[in-house]
């Protein structure tokens, strides 16, 4: 019998052995299954749930300990394909599992009940509006506990066990309580396929005296499980095609954009397609960033209303057509709902379904075969792309700085433009770090991930220590502002400990500056933290970590150098001293008319 995890579709097969993912997708396994029989001490519930996350391709584990978990963890240290990280706190751990599905398709962190859950609980949040797949293990109380009255440490104080479980329902698409043997095996497998199926986190609780029980269902290897494939409606499919293809083929300056749901619909490599055949002019949603190949030769730029790249909102809301792949319109995408699109003009397409303008909308169509099949049958039409072609200005360089003039922000990111290759990736910061990396021209194969939709300040440490150990092979680039890295600093720590070589640009402006821009105050202004001191004591002598302070281009430059030749094996930690009004000037655009939007009147009743 042939099996697989995972998505069918997407993963290249190995036989009897678990590959690499493709593009971010969940690992394969195929070939003749005969599972072995266990030996009753290895057939617990807790081998079980390692064997499980192995299969999937999670070969890292981000965890907190706590009483109530720490048999759990016994085992899955026991696993020989399973690395246990262990993280400073949980939201840390949470962050790290984020990064880690953004480049494996899954990740998964093990906490404590209710002190660990309710902590994790922000970074799960995040993971649900990305649509990643994250498993969140949680040690669970004695089964013997439930429904005895009792009150137990780590909780607020009731006899009720299910706050914790109440909380964890609004940000996971699934939930097992584990607090019996003779089901467990189902509700995990069932938990796990189920973040798989739909892309978003699962909660598994597992009691705390139940993870070192043998027991029947556990007497053999886990058996691969075959994910169904979801199919589009064929005739669905068809009729929307042909309204597509109708609508655009008409058009005489249409143009492609796409959005930071090609992800989830697994679709970046049919957009391509349908871009190679168009021969439209093709722009990304900022959230999208990463998600569309820059160096292709039709590709203009970001789209993001006021503040895209150059000569990019011209020619997307200048068109008569467009189709929006996967796309996410929210207050900060719209730039304070200030987008220039006419819904008539526009052809939507959601991961199942297709809206054309006005018209029709199509249901259980699957949005990679839907792009597959309109590439067929579109009409080559470059008109916006010349019209792109005659308008577009080269970028001008920052103005030349004087010698030891003090670091600008544009300055600094001109040389981390040089850094990028197919070997690195880049993680970007909530705040200005989002739009001065959105003018990052990515080469073939640089990776880059930032989390707009939910924008939690501190995501970047925990997304870096979890990207940076499902890639080790790539050198992990990121920017991360002194706000933020007040929030999550302590992991800094764990990169160390798990040997990696991210080189981190701490840029200290003296506080929240993405705040300022919406809206000062006084609670924007931060204590300025010695930075590099911090990292060294951090150091503290174990393992390989290289620090220092620039001022001005000069020492910028020497420090580049350094992290990439002498230092190149180090983490390597690089606090940039600038202006604290020293902003891109798209932030100050974003951020009057993100304050417009969130300083509109009540409506009149």
């Amino acid at each position: 019998m042939d099996t697989k995890i995972g998505s069918l579709d997407n993963c290249k097969p190995a036989s009897n052995d678990v590959c690499s993912p493709v593009n971010g997708t969940v690992s394969t396994i195929q070939g003749s299954v005969s599972p072995a029989v266990v030996n009753c001490s290895e057939a617990t519930l807790g081998r079980h749930l390692a064997r499980r996350l192995v299969q999937i391709g999670v070969n890292d584990v981000f965890s907190v300990p706590g009483d109530f978990n720490l048999t759990l963890l016994d085992h899955l240290i026991a696993e020989p394909g399973l690395n246990l990280i262990g993280c400073c706190n949980e939201l840390n751990a949470g962050y790290a599992a984020d990064g880690y599905a953004r480049s494996r398709g899954v990740g998964a962190c093990v906490v404590t009940f209710t002190v660990g859950g309710l902590s994790v609980l922000n970074a799960l949040a995040g993971a649900y509006s990305e649509s990643l797949p994250l498993i969140c293990i949680v040690g669970g109380p004695n089964s013997n506990d439930y429904g005895t009255n009792r009150i137990l440490h780590h909780t607020v104080g009731l006899p009720d066990f299910s706050q914790e479980l109440r909380c964890f329902q609004t940000v996971t698409c699934y939930q097992a309580v584990v607090n019996n043997l003779e089901d467990a095996h189902d509700m995990i497998d069932t938990a796990i396929s189920t973040a798989l199926k739909e892309s978003k986190p699962v909660y598994i609780s597992i009691g705390c005296n139940l993870a070192a029980i043998p027991h029947p269902t556990f007497a053999r290897e886990p058996v691969p499980f075959v994910l169904s494939p979801k199919l589009s409606n064929k005739m669905g499919l068809e009729a929307a095609v042909e309204a597509a293809a109708e609508f655009l083929n008409k058009a005489v300056k249409p143009v492609l954009v796409g959005g930071p749901k090609l992800r989830v619909a697994k679709a970046c490599e049919a957009f391509v397609e349908l871009v190679d055949a168009g021969g439209y002019a093709v722009a990304v949603m900022p959230s999208g960033k990463g998600l569309v190949p820059e160096h292709h030769p039709h590709f203009i730029g970001t789209y993001w209303g006021a503040v895209s790249t150059a000569f990019c909102a011209e020619i997307v809301e200048s068109a008569d057509a467009y189709l929006f792949a996967g796309p996410i319109y929210n207050d900060y995408s719209s730039v304070g709902y200030s987008l220039l699109l006419k819904k008539e003009k526009a052809i939507i397409v959601q991961p199942d379904r297709v809206i054309i303008g006005n018209g029709p909308a199509f249901g259980c169509v699957l949005m990679k075969d839907f792009l597959r099949e309109l590439a067929k049958r579109l009409k080559h039409n470059n008109t916006a792309f010349e019209n792109y072609h005659r308008i577009f200005v080269p970028e001008g360089q920052p103005l030349k700085a004087a010698p030891k003039e003090p670091l600008r922000v544009n300055v600094l990111f001109q040389h981390i433009q040089k850094m990028l290759s197919g070997e690195t990736a880049v993680i970007a910061e909530t705040g200005d770090s989002w739009f001065n990396c959105q003018k990052l021209k990515l080469p073939s194969g640089c990776g880059y991930e930032f989390q707009m939709q939910y924008g939690s300040i501190g995501w970047s440490v925990g997304a870096t220590l979890g990207y940076a150990q499902a890639v080790p092979e790539k050198r992990v680039i990121a920017c991360i502002g002194d706000g933020s890295f007040q929030v999550t600093a302590q992991d800094v720590s764990t990169m160390l400990r798990c040997g990696q070589k991210t080189i981190i640009f701490l840029i200290n402006n003296g506080g929240y500056t993405i705040e300022v821009e919406i809206h000062d105050g006084p609670y924007n202004v931060i204590k300025n933290w010695n930075y590099t001191a911090l990292v060294d004591a951090i150091h503290n002598g174990e393992g390989k970590c290289w620090t220092t302070k620039v001022f001005c281009e000069e020492e910028l430059i020497e420090a580049i150098e350094t992290a990439t030749g002498a230092k190149k094996d180090c983490l390597c930690f690089i606090e940039v001293i600038v202006h604290k009004d020293d902003t891109s000037k798209e932030l100050l655009e974003w951020g009057s008319r993100v304050s417009a939007a969130n300083s509109r009147p009540p409506n009149p009743q």
